[in-house]
Parts: C-alpha cells; sequence; structure tokens
C-alpha cells in the first residue's frame, strides 16, 4: 500500500513582513499560519508530517507542538533545498506532498484532490494551480497546444507573453519519492545561489515524465503572505469562510462584515451574533444564545441561552442562562453559575458566583467567593488587595449586600445575613444577622429586623 507524506516549508526569512516574528508564526483568525498549514495536511490524512524551520526554530516548535517532525535549514539556499534537508525523516514514503507555512488558506479537501490525481494519474510530479484576480508577482504556469504544463516561470523570469498569463503557481506539490530525491539533487542552483522546486517541472518534462496539475476551487486557496497588506487580505479571505461555515450550520450572524469570530471558536445552533462582535481563541457558545452587540468574547465558555450584551467576557465561564451587560467585564478566573444576572458597569474578577445571584449595577467583584441567590447592591466592592497581597472574600447563600458596601478581605459574610448601605465590613458578619455603619458592627440578627 503507498503511503503519503507531507513536508513544510516553513524557514523562510520573510524580510517584507518588516517584523521580529517569523513570517509563519504571523496569525491570521487566532492562528499561526504554519499551525493552519500543519493542520490541512493531517486533515488530509498525510502522515507523517515533517516542517523545516531555521536554525532558530524554538517559537516554531513551540506554535506547531510535537505532532510533528522538524527538519532544519540552516541557510535560506531555497525550496528545493529546503525540501531536501527533509528527505531522512521521509525514507519509505511514496508520495509526498509539500506546502508552504506561508501560504495558509488551502482547504483539505483540494489537497486531498490534488493527491488523488496524483495517484491516480501515476504522476511525478502533481502541482495546485490557481486563477486569482490579480496575479502579479507570481510565478505562471506554462501550457502547450495540448494543454499540458510544460514549465513554471517566476514573473521576474517571464516574457510579456507568459506574465499575461493569468494561471499561477500555487506552491502546493505532490511528488513520488522514487523520482524526487535524484531529481533534486540534479537540479543547478539558480544565480542566485537557491535550488528550486519549480525547476523540477521542466526537469520532469525533458525526462519525458507525467507533470499533472489540479486548480484551486476557490483562488484564495493559492494565495501566499509575504506582506502586512497579504496578510490582511488573507484573514479577510479566512474570515469569511468561517461566518459562512457557522451560517450554514444554523447560527444567524446579523451584520457579518462586523462580526470577528476566530479558526477555534465553535457556535451553537440558534446562537445569534449581532454587529461588532469579536470571538476569539478557543471559545464555546452555546446554543439559542445572544452575543453583542459591540462584544468581545475571549477564551471563554458561553452555556446555552445566554445573553452578554456590549461587553467583555476574557477567560471565563458562564453556564446556562446566565446574562451579562451591557458594559461589563467578566476578567480571567470568572465563573458565572446558571441563571447569575450581571447588569450594567460590573466587573468580576477571579470569582465564582452562586446559581441565580444578581449584581445588577456599578461594582467589583474580585476574587470572591459568592454563594446562591445572593442579591449584591449597586456600588458594592470587594477591596481585595492591601498594597501587597490579594484576599478572598466570601459570601454565602441567600446574603443581602446593601448598596455601597466596601467588603474589606479577608472577610465572611455568612449565609441570609445583611449588610447596610454604606457599611464598611471589615471583619466576618455571621449567618442570619445585618452589619451596619463604618466600620460596620452586628446589631442584631436579621431575623428580628422583620419582628
Amino acid at each position: 500500500m503507498s503511503s503519503q507524506a507531507a513536508d513544510v516549508l516553513a524557514a523562510g526569512q520573510g524580510t517584507r513582513m518588516k517584523s521580529r516574528v517569523p513570517k509563519v508564526l504571523h496569525r491570521i483568525c487566532g492562528r499561526e499560519m504554519v499551525s493552519l498549514v500543519v493542520d490541512t495536511a493531517r486533515a488530509a490524512g498525510l502522515d507523517p508530517t515533517v516542517v523545516v524551520v531555521p536554525s532558530d526554530s524554538a517559537a516554531i516548535q513551540d506554535a506547531v507542538g510535537d505532532s510533528v517532525r522538524y527538519a532544519q535549514q540552516p541557510e535560506p539556499l531555497g525550496t528545493g533545498h529546503a525540501l531536501l534537508q527533509a528527505r531522512g525523516l521521509l525514507e519509505g514514503v511514496d508520495n509526498i506532498a509539500v506546502m508552504n507555512g506561508d501560504v495558509p488558506l488551502v482547504r483539505a479537501e483540494t489537497l486531498s484532490s490534488l493527491i488523488q490525481t496524483h495517484l491516480d494519474r501515476e504522476a511525478s510530479i502533481t502541482l495546485m494551480t490557481a486563477t486569482p484576480a490579480d496575479p502579479d508577482g507570481l510565478g505562471r504556469v506554462v501550457r502547450d497546444s495540448s494543454g499540458a504544463v510544460t514549465a513554471v516561470i517566476e514573473e521576474a523570469d517571464a516574457d510579456e507573453q507568459t506574465r499575461g498569463t493569468d494561471e499561477i503557481n500555487a506552491g502546493i506539490y505532490c511528488f513520488r519519492s522514487s523520482w524526487l530525491w535524484p531529481s533534486l539533487e540534479a537540479l543547478t542552483p539558480s544565480a542566485g545561489g537557491e535550488i528550486l522546486l519549480t525547476d523540477l517541472v521542466s526537469a520532469a518534462v525533458g525526462q519525458g515524465m507525467g507533470v499533472e496539475s489540479v486548480k484551486a476551487p476557490r483562488p484564495d486557496e493559492a494565495q501566499g503572505v509575504n506582506t502586512r497588506v497579504q496578510l490582511a487580505q488573507a484573514e479577510a479571505a479566512l474570515r469569511q469562510r468561517i461566518l459562512e461555515r457557522w451560517m450554514l450550520a444554523g447560527v444567524t450572524i446579523r451584520d457579518p462584515a462586523t462580526v470577528y469570530i476566530d479558526f477555534d471558536a465553535e457556535l451553537g445552533q440558534d446562537t445569534v451574533v449581532l454587529p461588532n462582535t469579536h470571538i476569539t481563541g478557543a471559545s464555546r457558545v452555546g446554543d439559542e444564545s445572544e452575543i453583542g452587540p459591540d462584544t468581545t468574547i475571549d477564551a471563554s465558555t458561553i452555556g446555552d441561552r445566554c445573553r452578554v450584551t456590549s461587553s467583555t467576557v476574557s477567560g471565563s465561564t458562564m453556564e446556562d442562562g446566565a446574562d451579562v451587560g451591557p458594559f461589563s467585564h467578566l476578567r480571567p478566573g470568572s465563573y458565572l453559575e446558571a441563571g447569575v444576572h450581571i447588569g450594567s458597569n460590573v466587573e468580576v474578577k477571579n470569582s465564582r458566583l452562586g446559581r441565580g445571584t444578581k449584581a445588577a449595577h456599578f461594582s467589583f467583584i474580585g476574587d470572591a467567593d459568592v454563594g446562591a441567590n445572593v442579591n449584591i447592591g449597586a456600588g458594592t466592592v470587594t477591596c481585595n488587595y492591601d498594597g501587597v497581597r490579594k484576599h478572598r472574600t466570601t459570601i454565602e447563600d441567600d446574603a443581602f449586600i446593601g448598596s455601597d458596601t466596601m467588603l474589606v478581605a479577608p472577610v465572611t459574610v455568612g449565609a441570609r445575613a445583611s449588610t447596610g448601605a454604606g457599611a464598611v465590613v471589615t471583619s466576618d458578619v455571621p449567618p442570619d444577622t445585618l452589619a451596619v455603619g463604618v466600620p460596620a458592627r452586628v446589631r442584631t440578627k436579621r431575623a428580628r429586623d422583620h419582628e
């Protein structure tokens, strides 16, 4: 049985990006370009995958992880030279798909089609081509009168007639290994000292070997990224794909032009995303929720039937039926149990709020453990920092926190206890009592207040 592997070229310097960050680590829709390419290879069933990296490759390896193998290209001597560095890791593989780490938009189904065509036609080389609206700067595919591929010529080396061709080389190939390695070693370096994969096309034609091609169904699949302008173009193309995918899956997006959803985010059926909303990182939004307008959800989990309005939720969890906003902020480590209501201008940080608890407006809840069915009045602050260390506040079930209460941590308000408006609580409040004043004093048991 034949075997197919992938080689991802990720050692380019990317000088036109004007960046200290390796080109393939620039992100689109929340993911490094090279990691998107590796995922595509995996989704197409290619195994193993080898990533060719520069000598200083720690950042790339951190981003991609240990699910692939790595080969180093110590000097940038061309795409063909880069592929040669991976030879030792690809022994015994019958066919090799070669991809570029800066061509991030190719889809797994298109790559699979390329490989299947290569196998069906027993080709030495099968290359992917495309016809973008603007082919300027890209290598052109040259064909003879019968339509057979005869060469790939870089634009700088092309004559006027060739530059008039709109079919370009996508830089994605499948090679038969038994032909590839000796042919690659036989290539003559270019005037700049580089060994180029594109020269293999002419070599194969000269040997009378089969060269096949597959045209990408969508031109953006062949879009390479060499500048920040192209990075933005690639992000726009991928963002549109993501939005279409979720709308077809049953998510309502009222104004796609103003909604940004990252590659790793997930949304449930019948959820509505309103304008000016960002759902970033590996966020999860359940069914029948409403997100937006003017909202950011980052690396957070939102349950079913939740609502987040004109607010930011970062690194936090909202259980089913919880709601936030407008103009509120859940900072990392916040957890809202089912039915919690966070109203306007409330900030929650590193705190857990129990089922049915309400903080309607203008409060700060930081480093707190809040029980179920607690009412937190307007202007409440958990004073969690003493200038040296952070301390926690505990509010037990069914407590009532009066407006403008200052809870000076560490402090506990017991179950069913209350604080009066403006209280400054510096010591624990026992269950079923009322604390009032500055500093607050426990005046009487809460039950007697109603006698």
